[in-house]
């Protein structure tokens, strides 16, 4: 006999011995031989139970097919009230939905993906802010009004899909594009403390190749330094020996590839030989002789001989 589990009521007993009515349920709605052992029932109301069976359908590990039958007062026929399958405590469920946007990483866009930014996303903020409007007080003409007025809807209204492409020449916008700020939204002092935080993270001081190195990229022949406010702490490498080639690094990063870490000397020239042992001297075993002298006796004794 299965054992029941209950809540603080007690179950109906006409309800609770309704085992059949709920096995046959759950077994027309079910495909066959999946309904399994009863595996217990639970109070739900006055006269309402709902009876548990086990799933045998694959992929359905601790799910449960419940069977809710009832009966009405002083009635003693029960009938069948809803089948449904259910996860039990230790049932295999899926994870928690989590949103795209939250789901997201870098590397995930690629080629052709398209990845909308939310109106209030707080790495962002207006490009314009209005701030070129004149005061209510101001004492400028109702034409130059006018003429502001045109030149703000020009460029402050619509998303960057609706602005207009080529600005009217003379207008803010056309300055504004010639300094190469028309942009609908810039960089909120939020996007830069977390983008400044995640290059920090990857390319800092405080990684191992920052902490081993003999200087910091301050001081790097290879660093070439960026715009912007966060050009005052960082910049972009150039060096192709470099880990951090092409990525944006911070000042007090560095790595063994520093330009003067170990600038190689020039080859020592050897000095001069004050003896040249290569060079081979001839000495002659006898002087030359000299015409004018004359010969010494001996010598015309070694003469005679060598003829004799």
């Amino acid at each position: 006999m299965s054992a029941a589990t209950t809540r603080s009521r007690t179950p109906d007993r006409l309800c609770a011995e309704a085992m059949d009515l709920a096995r046959a349920a759950a077994e027309e709605a079910a495909a066959p031989g999946v309904v399994g052992e009863h595996v217990g029932l639970v109070a739900e109301g006055d006269r309402v139970v709902t009876h548990f069976f086990e799933c045998k359908e694959m992929g359905y590990r601790g799910w449960r097919w419940a069977a809710t039958v009832a009966r009405a007062s002083r009635a003693k026929i029960v009938t069948l009230d809803e089948v449904v399958l259910l996860p039990g405590p230790d049932a295999l469920l899926a994870p928690e939905w989590v949103p795209w946007s939250e789901r997201l990483r870098p590397g995930d866009l690629g080629p052709g993906d398209l990845l909308p930014t939310d109106q209030e996303d707080l790495r962002l903020e207006p490009g314009y802010t209005g701030e070129e409007q004149p005061l209510p007080n101001s004492v400028m003409s109702q034409d130059m009004v006018e003429l502001a007025d045109a030149e703000d809807a020009d460029v402050t209204r619509g998303t960057p899909a609706t602005q207009p492409t080529v600005p009217t020449r003379g207008s803010i916008a056309a300055v504004a594009q010639e300094l190469g700020l028309r942009r609908a939204r810039v960089l909120s002092r939020y996007g830069l403390h977390t983008a400044a935080d995640r290059w920090e993270e990857g390319f800092g001081p405080k990684t191992p190749m920052a902490q081993a190195a003999p200087a910091t990229c301050l001081t790097c022949g290879f660093l070439n330094p960026i715009g912007g406010s966060l050009g005052q702490a960082f910049g972009v490498c150039a060096n192709e020996f470099s880990p951090a080639d092409g990525r944006v690094v911070s000042l007090a990063y560095g790595c063994g590839g520093h330009s003067e870490a170990a600038v190689m000397p020039k080859p020592p020239q050897p000095a001069a030989p004050v003896i040249d042992e290569l060079k081979v001297d001839v000495f002659p075993l006898r002087p030359a002789p000299d015409s004018g002298s004359v010969p010494e006796a001996g010598d015309a004794e070694a003469a005679e001989l060598g003829h004799s």
